[in-house]
């Protein structure tokens, strides 16, 4: 079965390039525009792996994030934070809040599918 990644991201073309790529490679794809709409999608779609955005409007990728580890029900989903803040403190930020991984953007599509594939336990 394939495995299902949330895209959490207010960006048109990013999540348009993102969902395009992650198809390519197999996963089944849901998108959320916002943070509240993608801590409701991880509740009702229990995806394997959020790509999530730090800047979102109605709650930002760290709320994201920290509600996401702090559910026991959600503890297995995965989160890689995907997003244009790159200074150190936002990536110790985002690795505090719980995520998994982080990469910033612009980033490289072979990474990106590298990194998803390792936090899923896939073979490259």
């Amino acid at each position: 079965m394939a495995k299902k990644i949330l895209i959490a991201d207010d960006e048109q073309n990013i999540v348009i390039s993102l969902e395009f790529l992650m198809k390519r490679e197999g996963f089944t794809v849901c998108i959320a525009a916002d943070g509240q709409e993608a801590i409701d999608k991880v509740r009702s779609e229990a995806p394997d792996l959020v790509l999530l955005d730090i800047m979102m409007p109605r709650k930002n990728g760290y709320e994201v994030c920290q509600e996401i580890r702090s559910d026991p029900q959600l503890q297995g989903t995965r989160i890689l934070m995907l997003t244009a803040k790159g200074r150190e403190m936002e990536v110790t930020k985002g690795l505090a809040m719980g995520a998994d991984a982080y990469m910033t953007k612009p980033f490289s599509t072979r990474e990106l599918v590298t990194r998803v594939k390792s936090l899923l336990d896939l073979p490259a």
